[in-house]
């Protein structure tokens, strides 16, 4: 099965999405057809690169899926993005098009690069008015292999530039379909899409896999607390996908029984505290379901068991997908011991575009180097201990910063942490820890000193503690402990 046919799962009566604008599945498959007619119009073919650049809406699905359906490949881009960083993209994409929320003066800035392509710009509003007013003669079919390219994901670019990630047909998939298999879904299901869409967590699992499903989508086009609350609730969703903030937050506001509606409560795209997993299982009597996965791998890699879920693990592998955890010789290593985190199965990326040498070194044979350091238990669960370049090597001895993290989220008069390394003169690195203080606290930094004492060496305790408003964030949540380093290391470095 092609990603764009995932559209045709569901039957034509059944509601493809819900909210305002309720929509069909068969007034689904006509609007991606009247899209893709006028893409064809508008000189889109297959191989052409394309842009999508918008928020969460039916809209980004039409889009997305009338690119496919040509055989070309779609470039999701994240809305926060400037201009400048837009245009590294589109030229390093070798992009034609870019459908887009409104016009972008792109053309100074692709002069920068040399970037000969002129880019059509194709503006949302513009497209549906077009399409509602004239019929646009029919594209013609295109042979499309399961093999193909469909998508090309930028990473974040948290170190250097960023890299764009192929993924096939057959990837994105045959990750929704296992991904069906832990969370069995049936078209009486209502699904939660608040996650950004151009992130492959979202449209993955949000999108791709309810659609397998024929279940119902809940468009929501960005978080905001109560009004995401609302909607879970009063429309009585049975699928929540989320981060570890949002769940943080639905504890601290939610109203306990609220959620009694709902099958499954997911979580990634960061760690997910266990001090916040088990606050929420107590206030709403549900689990949450805790993974982990990758850009590269398309992304979803393991899935707690709906039944057996474990704190702090990101669960086992999904049906079809191999994961082991190796030394640094490459040899996996035993049950226990910490090593980096390899993957192995159909929805790995077929590499990074244009990076001949960077998916070299990531791809080895057929297995993933995530760059994520793990270890699994006697059960088959798997822990991720830290990303391997987050990790503090303090006077020759290895600093996991989760660990430290994980014992300042319990303390009562913390809400979050992050901890990050800096350069120090005396032992190679330090640590230093970010706090953001519970509502009406006030750290006291020899107190939470004192804490940590207890619980941890000598050489795993911070030597700096910092106390800020909030932490620095992507929008799926991730901490951006590049931000801190670079705060750390200006302040601390030269002590």
């Amino acid at each position: 099965m092609l990603v764009h046919e995932l559209i045709y799962a569901g039957s034509k009566q059944s509601k493809a999405f819900l909210g305002q604008r309720e929509i069909s599945y068969a007034q689904l498959q006509e609007m991606v057809e009247k899209y893709r007619n006028y893409f064809y119009h508008k000189g889109m073919r297959a191989g052409d690169h394309v842009g999508l650049l918008a928020k969460n809406s039916p809209e980004y699905v039409y889009s997305y899926m009338a690119v496919a359906s040509l055989g070309a490949v779609v470039v999701p881009l994240n809305f926060q993005l400037v201009v400048r960083e837009i245009a590294y993209i589109v030229q390093d994409a070798k992009m034609k098009h870019l459908i887009t929320m409104a016009p972008l003066e792109l053309a100074p800035e692709l002069e920068h690069y040399h970037y000969p392509e002129r880019v059509t710009q194709l503006i949302i509003s513009d497209i549906g008015a077009a399409v509602a007013v004239r019929e646009y003669a029919a594209a013609p079919p295109v042979e499309i292999a399961p093999e193909n390219i469909c998508v090309i994901i930028y990473t974040s670019g948290t170190t250097g530039k960023p890299k764009g990630a192929m993924l096939s047909h057959k990837n994105l998939v045959s990750n929704a379909g296992a991904l069906t298999e832990i969370l069995p879904m049936t078209p009486e299901d209502r699904v939660l899409c608040v996650l950004p869409m151009y992130h492959c967590f979202s449209w993955t699992c949000a999108v791709l896999a309810t659609l397998l499903a024929g279940a119902a989508v809940r468009v929501v086009e960005t978080f905001v607390l109560k009004e995401t609350m609302a909607v879970i609730t009063g429309e009585r969703l049975t699928v929540v996908y989320g981060v570890p903030p949002m769940y943080n937050l639905f504890t601290t506001y939610g109203s306990p029984g609220g959620f009694g509606h709902v099958k499954y409560f997911i979580s990634g795209g960061a760690s997910l505290p266990e001090n916040v997993a088990r606050q929420f299982t107590q206030k709403f009597g549900r689990q949450i379901i805790e993974g982990y996965g990758l850009s590269e791998a398309s992304p979803v890699v393991t899935l707690n068991p709906v039944a057996t879920p474990k704190y702090r693990s990101i669960g086992k592998p999904l049906p079809g997908v191999a994961v082991r955890v190796t030394g640094e010789d490459g040899a996996e290593v035993p049950p226990g011991i910490v090593g980096e985190l390899t993957v192995r199965g159909p929805s790995v990326m077929k590499g990074y575009y244009n990076l001949p040498e960077a998916t070299r070194q990531t791809l080895e044979g057929d297995w993933l180097h995530t760059g994520d350091l793990a270890y699994r238990d006697r059960e088959g669960y798997f822990y991720i201990v830290d990303r391997l370049k987050d990790m503090i090597i303090s006077s020759a001895e290895n600093i996991y910063p989760r660990e430290i993290e994980e014992l300042l989220f319990a303390h009562p008069a913390i809400v979050e942490a992050a901890v990050v390394g800096f350069p120090d003169p005396l032992r190679g690195h330090a640590a230093c820890a970010y706090i953001v203080a519970a509502e009406g606290q006030n750290i006291d930094k020899k107190a939470i000193r004192d804490y940590l004492q207890t619980k941890l060496a000598a050489y795993k305790i911070p030597r700096e503690f910092v106390q800020v408003a909030a932490l620095p964030k992507t929008v799926t949540g991730k901490v951006l402990n590049t931000v801190l380093r670079e705060q750390a290391a200006e302040e601390f470095g030269g002590r």
